[in-house]
């Protein structure tokens, strides 16, 4: 029996990233570098590779065109929140963290429930993907939006990076924590990329995990005013049309550029991971719905709605990702995958241990880079947002809602009055007809399954929104007014 067990354990062990490297480790290999570069609020659409006919992405298009494109990869609706699940690997149900900032940000007392409260700082006591990769030998850095808390234990500094600087709210003439010497009107995408490029430069030895969040191309639209020239004559196409936002695009895929450039001048880029994505959806697809007055900046179209949604123009993102001899180049992968994955893609890249404590919620996306058109061991994603986000006076990018995606279909809960709806997603990207009266049965079986996921993280619900009542006396004197 012993004999047995012990054969078990060894077969295990061969099976596992962790022995697939050391393995390699004995000819020489090691693990690999890991650089992930996420851009702010850029949408599905706005590279190049993803479609748009007037913003230019060339280096994000070779990045592409030399790895792999994931075309159903989702984050949370708005910043805050993915960043928690990419850091934790854990869904919102987990860390509270759903949105940015508390619950009074928005008019709540005007609706039906009343909101969850917001975790606004990732709590201490969850591992992030940076201390996990520093404890499997990796040396960590962090520039740029962090957005989990940067003061004293929450600071990404003491969150597993070795070096760390954060800096977000300006392109020109931006703060920085700590505080650091910045030269006199640089633009902000530019000082980042210099910050990362050195690193490189001084880690070159490997193996290194670099994390460049850019704060571009978030509001203010500031950009370098070559770039906004460049862009004057160009005409518009299928809603992409600002000069401005145009040129903050072509800043962050510079910097993707000088990214790749210093890995292929070091010799290092076949052994180096490069991710590229964003954090939610674009901000535009606003005016078709009917929740905003003026003009988009940009549009995600075919995608339903933007930043703020749960609708896809919000949620969907670009991902890319270039692993020399592994990643097939110019290849795509239409498996639905989300933030929580690449907590443990990243650990099994590295080789590394997974938190000791802290349930992962995602699977490793690494069989997708080796063989896209492999199936995951999971059959569907989630999101639960219990909170509201407005867009004006009375005006709502979203109330509380749920939702689950199996392969093509998606059902979508609203937790005001419980109106469910079902997309396929293949058939009607742009979420135009709602199939759950159609096909009861299909609506049916992916309620319940959110249900049961619902209660297996133990995701809070808002609940009624009971105004205060007023005290007896002043309903008194009321009624005494109203008398005479």
């Amino acid at each position: 029996m012993k004999r047995r067990f012990a054969l078990l354990i060894a077969s295990l062990w061969l099976m596992s990233p962790v022995a697939s490297f050391a393995a390699e480790a004995g000819k020489g290999a090691s693990p690999p570098n890991i650089v992930f570069i996420l851009a702010d609020d850029l949408g599905w659409t706005d590279t190049a590779t993803y479609g748009s006919r007037y913003y230019e992405t060339p280096h994000i298009d070779r990045l592409a065109a030399q790895g792999l494109k994931l075309t159903r990869y989702h984050n949370c609706q708005n910043c805050q929140p993915t960043r928690a699940a990419l850091m934790s690997g854990q869904y919102g149900a987990r860390t509270g963290v759903y949105t940015v900032g508390g619950i009074e940000r928005f008019n709540w007392q005007s609706r039906p429930l009343r909101p969850v409260d917001n975790v606004q700082q990732l709590p201490l006591d969850r591992a992030t993907i940076a201390q996990q990769l520093k404890a499997a030998g990796y040396s960590t850095a962090m520039f740029g939006k962090w957005h989990l808390g940067q003061n004293g234990d929450y600071h990404p500094g003491r969150r597993g990076f070795d070096e760390a600087i954060v800096t977000m709210g300006q392109h020109f003439n931006f703060a920085t924590q700590p505080k650091v010497d910045v030269p006199k009107g640089v633009y902000l995408a530019d000082w980042l990329t210099d910050k990362a490029v050195d690193f490189i430069q001084r880690k070159k030895a490997g193996p290194f995990f670099l994390y460049l969040p850019h704060f571009g191309v978030h509001s203010p639209h500031d950009a370098k005013p070559e770039l906004i020239e460049k862009f004057k004559s160009k005409p518009a196409a299928g809603g992409h049309h600002s000069t401005t936002y145009a040129a903050m695009i072509a800043s962050v895929d510079e910097s993707v550029g000088r990214v790749m450039r210093t890995l292929d001048e070091l010799g290092i880029a076949d052994n180096t991971v490069v991710i590229f994505s964003s954090d939610n959806g674009g901000v535009g697809g606003y005016l078709r719905e009917g929740i905003k007055k003026g003009g988009d900046i940009t549009d995600n179209a075919p995608l339903r709605s933007g930043k703020g949604s749960l609708y896809e123009g919000g949620i969907r993102d670009p991902f890319l990702v270039r692993w020399p001899g592994v990643t097939k180049p110019g290849s795509t992968c239409d498996v639905p995958t989300i933030h929580i994955d690449v907590f443990p893609t990243l650990l099994e890249l590295a080789a590394a241990k997974s938190p000791a404590k802290q349930p992962l919620d995602g699977e490793s996306l690494v069989k997708l880079f080796r063989d896209p058109s492999a199936a995951l061991q999971r059959d569907a994603i989630f999101q639960h947002f219990p909170g509201y986000l407005g867009a004006g006076d009375n005006l709502w990018r979203t109330t509380p809602v749920g939702l689950i995606q199996v392969g093509d279909w998606k059902l979508m809960e609203f937790f005001e009055d419980g109106r469910l709806e079902l997309y396929n997603l293949r058939d009607d990207i742009g979420e135009t007809k709602n199939l759950a009266a159609a096909m009861p049965d299909k609506t049916k079986e992916l309620h319940a399954k959110m249900l049961a996921w619902r209660e297996a993280v133990n995701a809070p619900m808002p609940t009624p929104n009971q105004p205060k009542k007023e005290p007896s006396d002043n309903k008194q004197k009321k009624s005494q007014r109203r008398a005479k």
